[in-house]
This record gives C-alpha cells, structure tokens and sequence, in this order.
C-alpha cells in the first residue's frame, strides 16, 4: 500500500477508535471492535499500531500535527506577534477543548501506567508550547510585552487561555463551548495576558 493510501486509511482507522472511545470509554475499546468497526483486519491493526496504547500514541501525534497545521495556517507573515498570537488564541482553544483532544485526555485519565499522558504531554503542550514560545519571544524583541517577574511567558498565556477549561470538560463539568464561546474568552486571555504583560 502507498504511504499516502495508508495514512488515509490510518486517519480512517483512527477515527473510528475515537467514535469507540466515546461510546465505550478507554478500557472498553479494543483493537478488535476497532478492526471490526473500520473493516479492516486485526493483523493490519497490530502491524501498523503495534498494540492499542500504539493506536492512541498515533492519534495523540495525528491531533497534534492537526493544531500545528491549524496554527501555521492563521500565522499569516506581516501581521505583529501580538496580531498573530490574537488569531491563534482561539483556534488554539477551540483544539484544545474539542471532542479528540478531550477524548484522548479521557483515554488517558482511564491508563494506569500513564503512557498515553506522556504521549499526551510529548505530543502536544511539549510540541505546541514552544510554537508559542517563538511568538512570544518575537512580542518581547518587538517590545508589545515584557516577560512576566515570576515564570515564563508562554505558560502563563496558556493559563489564561485554557485555564482548568480542559480538565472540567475531560470530568464532564463543563459542556463543549461553541464558538462564541471561544472566540469570547480568546479575547478574554488576551486582554489578560496584556494587562499583565504591558511594557510599562
């Protein structure tokens, strides 16, 4: 099979482990409802994943890949650090608190061993952060902010951004927010993150 034939498929594959997963929960998904869901055979599975964490450890890097690419695409050049890091902030968000991403956090709530969280955190906040960490630096180069007295810069955005949104939607406290919601409290992190960011 063509290395774009078989990634097509992955994603295919891969999407049906998500509708599983939301359905079944992590313990309850196995490769074999996932090979019999998705037509596809359970030797295909194991040789491609290797077993079902290598499944999820390809969907975390599928999900991640996914929020570079959105990123890069509202990363148009021209625009201030500020103007680019004010169009990211809510497609930043809205990845963050959509169904995979909570969906695979659940996943990985539900692994004793913790091996999908370290995917989790390898694959994306230690992917993405530095993403922000560039634009970051660009802003305080570009004297529109000064990096916080206490901690770094990117993390703090991502506090004010995402907050505890994600775990209250991984427990199910929280309902996923539309995207006025989104856009809202984007706007709302920046605001923040200025008044505590701003050159004096």
């Amino acid at each position: 099979m063509r290395d774009d034939k078989r990634q097509a498929r992955m994603r295919e594959i891969e999407a049906v482990a998500y509708e599983l997963l939301a359905e079944q929960g992590y313990d309850g998904t196995s490769m074999l409802a996932v090979a019999k869901r998705a037509r596809a055979s359970n030797e295909t599975l194991y040789r491609w994943y290797g077993d079902k964490k290598g499944l999820f450890a390809s969907m975390v890097r599928a999900n991640a890949d996914a929020v570079r690419a959105a990123l890069d695409h509202v990363e148009p050049a021209g625009l201030s650090p500020l103007d680019r890091l004010h169009r990211l902030a809510p497609v930043l968000l809205g990845m963050l608190l959509g169904e995979r991403a909570i969906s695979l956090n659940r996943a990985a709530a539900a692994d004793a061993t913790g091996d999908l969280g370290r995917a989790i955190a390898e694959g994306g906040r230690e992917s993405i952060l530095p993403l922000l960490a560039g634009v970051m630096e660009e802003a305080v180069a570009a004297g529109e902010v000064v990096p916080p007295k206490v901690g770094d810069i990117a993390p703090l955005f991502m506090h004010l951004l995402v907050g505890d949104q994600q775990i209250r939607r991984v427990i199910g406290t929280l309902p996923a927010p539309g995207e006025a919601q989104i856009a809202a409290q984007a706007r709302i992190a920046m605001a923040q993150f200025i008044a505590l960011c701003a050159p004096c």
